[in-house]
């Protein structure tokens, strides 16, 4: 009874176009940012390294490297201040989160590029 009632009240918020974006790709997230009375929209670009949550709790982690220093941010799904998430390319993984690339620099930190499943037969 109460999740129905959560649920009903949070279906309100939620957006109704999420791009499709998997763990290891790399995105471009645009997000608003307020600097006192102006607004300007900001372009974080980096490796999806975790997704987790439901719902209007749902957000996901974006890793780069700026300045041979790793950088990430969490970044809520259904924010108002997310306006566009574009998946730039597509990383192959095997796990769901990619807390190991933290420990890694430099090349290491590239993923190999997912090739679209559609082979031709000859």
């Amino acid at each position: 009874m109460k999740t129905e009632i959560l649920d009903a009240v949070e279906s309100k918020s939620l957006k109704k176009d999420i791009p499709y974006f998997e763990i290891g790709d790399i995105v471009d997230v645009r997000c608003r940012i307020r600097e006192g009375d102006k607004e300007r929209t900001q372009i974080f670009t980096g490796t999806v390294i975790a997704r987790k949550g439901r719902g209007i709790n749902e957000n996901f982690t974006v890793r780069r490297i700026v300045n041979n220093e790793g950088v990430e941010r969490i970044f809520p799904l259904h924010s108002p201040n997310v306006l566009d998430v574009r998946a730039i390319r597509s990383g192959k993984t095997r796990r769901a989160k990619l807390y190991y690339l933290r420990k890694r620099t430099g090349k290491a930190v590239r993923l190999a590029q997912r090739h679209s499943t559609h082979t031709v037969s000859k």
